[in-house]
């Protein structure tokens, strides 16, 4: 089920009945699941990137949950609206089922930055957490077991504020900008690689 919530964020549970206690694989959309394009709102831009698949198929291999949660600031700068972002979800949710692979839930925020005519404070745009807590509380994840995925240090920094153990900086999408951010949020309970998907 697909729904906005007063607040303005968007939330698709796909596997409501998924077990309880679950870690997660968070997976930021853009730059990390498929190619980068930016503002994307084309449905014939989706792209999905190897190896994000890849793992994917892993985690629901393993039992654990898929969850998007990607920042969407074009809606908020009115360069597009939530019909079009559904657009590309439905092709992206496509593509994934044509490569046996499966999300059990995406979450979308479409707050730009404070600078940008945002919130101040939101408390959904990574790297806040909010879309990740929102997530656990749906699907009942256990966060200290989950990971996150992403091309920038705020996806891992959003990660690393829910209480997940860890956070991959893939080299797709803005990775290799955001190295040294992301670099700096590793400690004794956060563990922050930089790799390849693969």
């Amino acid at each position: 089920m697909t729904l906005i919530e007063p607040d303005g964020i968007w939330c698709d549970v796909r596997t409501p009945a998924f077990p309880p206690d679950r870690p997660a694989l968070f997976l930021d959309r853009d730059g990390t699941l498929i190619d980068l394009v930016d503002y994307l709102s084309s449905p014939a831009d989706v792209r999905l990137i190897d190896d994000a698949v890849d793992a994917v198929r892993s985690a629901n291999a393993a039992g654990t949950a898929v969850v998007i949660v990607t920042n969407q600031s074009g809606i908020g700068r009115g360069y597009y609206d939530w019909n079009a972002f559904e657009a590309v979800q439905k092709k992206l949710y496509e593509l994934l089922e044509a490569a046996n692979a499966r999300v059990d839930a995406a979450y979308a925020c479409p707050h730009p930055p404070p600078d940008s005519g945002g919130p101040a404070n939101s408390l959904y745009r990574k790297p806040a957490p909010g879309m990740l807590m929102r997530a656990g509380k749906d699907l009942s994840l256990d966060l200290a077991r989950s990971r996150i995925a992403g091309d920038t240090a705020a996806d891992l920094a959003a990660g690393k504020a829910a209480g997940l153990q860890s956070g991959l900086l893939v080299e797709t999408g803005y990775g290799d900008r955001d190295l040294a951010g992301a670099e700096a949020l590793a400690d004794q309970d956060f563990k922050v690689v930089w790799a390849a998907w693969s």
